[in-house]
C-alpha cells in the first residue's frame, strides 16, 4: 500500500512536525503561512473523518529567543525556562491556525513515565481518546519544563511513536528535511538512491540510517528508524517524507517522494496481542447479565462483578470468569483491588459517593478486552 492509499484510509494519524519546520532559524517567529498552510491538510482530512494528533517541536526554539538566550547549547534550567516560556506561544499558534476551520487545539504534555507508567499510561490515552471524540486536535510535546535525562523522551520522533502507538493510529507521517531514507547521505552522494518502501526493518535498514543523517533532528534518521520500529510493531505505518514543501500532508496525497514503512499487523491486533501477554494480578467473577454484555462486545461495569481477588493496581491486567469461574477475557483494570472492592456490585451513578470524586463507569473498557477462550453461555 503506498502513501496515498495509507494516508486517505487511515483513520488515525500522527503527525511529527520538528522545531525547524515550524520556527525561523533567521527570525526564530513561527513559520506562518507553512503552519496556515498545514492547517488546512489538518482540515482536509478531518472533513474525510481522519482524526489527527500533532506531536510538535518548537516549545524551546520559540521560548529562548522570548528569554534572550543565545544560540547555543542550554543548560537544563534554561532549557526548561525556554520551554514554560515557549509553550505558551506554540499552543497558541496552534489554536490560531486552526480555529479559522472550526477545529479546537488542545495540548497535552508527556514525560517518559507517561507511557512507561501503567496507570498514568491509561489516564493519558483515556485524554486522547476522549478529544478525539470531540474531534478536537490533540498537540502533543514534551514536558521540557520538568523533564530531566531520566524522565525524558529524548526525541520527538520516540515521543510521536509512543503517542501513535497509545491511541491505535494508522499511520504515523514523520515530517523531515529529506523524503525519506537514503541508502546514503544524498547530502553528500549523487547517487544515492531514495528506499520508498520498507517491508521490514532489518539491521541493514538501520545500518543505511547510522550513515543517512538529517541536518535538524537531534539522531537524524536514526532516531526516526527507531521510532518507525516502534509504531511499526504496533501495527502503525511510519512515512519519512519532506516537511518543508508548502501544504506536507497535500503534497503527500498527490503522491509526493517518501519512504513507507510496513505495519506488522493492524493498531488493534498489537494492542490486543501485548494485552493477552501480560500475566494477570486479580480475578473478576461476572454474574449472567455482565457475560452477555460482554460477549456482546460492551464494557464490564462494577454492578455486574460478584467477587474479585488479587493484589492489582490501575492498569493491571485481570482475568474475568464467567459465574462457574472459567477464564475467558483479559483486561486492564481501571479501578485498584481496593476501590472494586467497595464498589462491587454497585450501579453506576453510585460510584462517585461511594468512592468520594468523579469515577468512571466501565472497571474494564472494551477496548481493553482481550478474549482467552472460547466463550460459554
Amino acid at each position: 500500500m503506498d502513501a496515498v492509499t495509507r494516508i486517505k484510509a487511515s483513520q488515525r494519524i500522527v503527525v511529527k512536525i520538528g522545531s525547524a519546520l515550524l520556527v525561523d532559524r533567521q527570525t526564530r517567529q513561527i513559520r506562518q503561512t507553512w503552519l496556515r498552510a498545514l492547517a488546512s491538510d489538518i482540515a482536509e482530512l478531518s472533513q474525510r473523518g481522519t482524526r489527527l494528533l500533532i506531536v510538535s517541536s518548537g516549545s524551546i526554539a520559540l521560548g529562548r529567543s522570548l528569554l534572550g538566550f543565545d544560540n547555543g547549547a542550554l543548560p537544563l534550567e534554561q532549557s526548561q525556562a525556554a520551554a514554560a516560556s515557549g509553550q505558551i506561544r506554540l499552543a497558541r499558534a496552534y489554536e490560531e491556525a486552526l480555529a479559522p476551520h472550526g477545529l479546537v487545539a488542545a495540548q497535552i504534555l508527556l514525560t517518559l513515565d507517561d507511557s512507561s507508567n501503567r496507570r498514568r499510561y491509561l489516564n493519558s490515552r483515556a485524554t486522547f481518546e476522549n478529544l478525539l471524540l470531540c474531534s478536537a486536535v490533540p498537540v502533543v510535546n514534551e514536558n521540557d519544563t520538568v523533564a530531566t535525562d531520566e524522565i525524558r523522551f529524548g526525541d520527538n520522533d520516540r515521543l510521536a511513536a509512543q503517542v501513535a502507538a497509545m491511541t491505535n493510529a494508522d499511520c504515523l507521517v514523520l515530517l523531515s528535511d529529506v523524503d525519506g531514507l537514503y541508502d546514503q547521505d544524498p547530502r553528500m552522494f549523487g547517487d544515492a538512491r531514495r528506499i520508498s518502501e520498507v517491508p521490514t526493518i532489518t539491521a541493514g535498514i538501520e545500518a543505511m540510517a547510522a550513515g543517512t543523517l538529517s541536518g535538524t533532528a537531534k539522531g537524524g534518521m536514526r532516531t526516526k528508524i527507531q521510532a518507525a520500529k516502534t509504531a511499526t510493531s504496533a501495527g502503525c505505518a511510519t512515512i519519512i517524507a519532506d516537511g518543508f514543501c508548502h501544504a506536507p500532508l497535500r503534497a503527500l496525497m498527490d503522491g509526493a517522494a517518501c519512504t513507507v514503512f510496513r505495519p506488522r499487523g493492524d493498531p488493534q491486533s498489537a494492542r490486543k496481542h501485548w494485552i493477552a501477554s501480560m500475566k494477570p494480578r486479580g480475578r473478576l467473577t461476572v454474574d449472567q447479565g455482565a457475560l452477555r454484555a460482554l460477549k456482546n462486545g460492551k464494557s464490564l461495569l462494577p454492578a455486574g462483578i460478584t467477587s474479585v481477588v488479587g493484589d492489582f493496581g490501575r492498569g493491571d491486567p485481570v482475568e474475568i470468569c464467567d459465574p462457574e469461574g472459567f477464564a475467558v477475557w483479559i483486561g486492564l483494570a481501571r479501578y485498584t483491588h481496593a476501590e472494586t472492592v467497595r464498589i462491587l456490585g454497585k450501579k453506576s451513578s453510585e460510584l462517585p459517593s461511594i468512592l468520594g470524586y468523579p469515577a468512571r463507569s466501565a472497571l474494564v473498557h472494551r477496548d481493553d478486552l482481550v478474549v482467552l477462550a472460547t466463550e460459554t453461555g
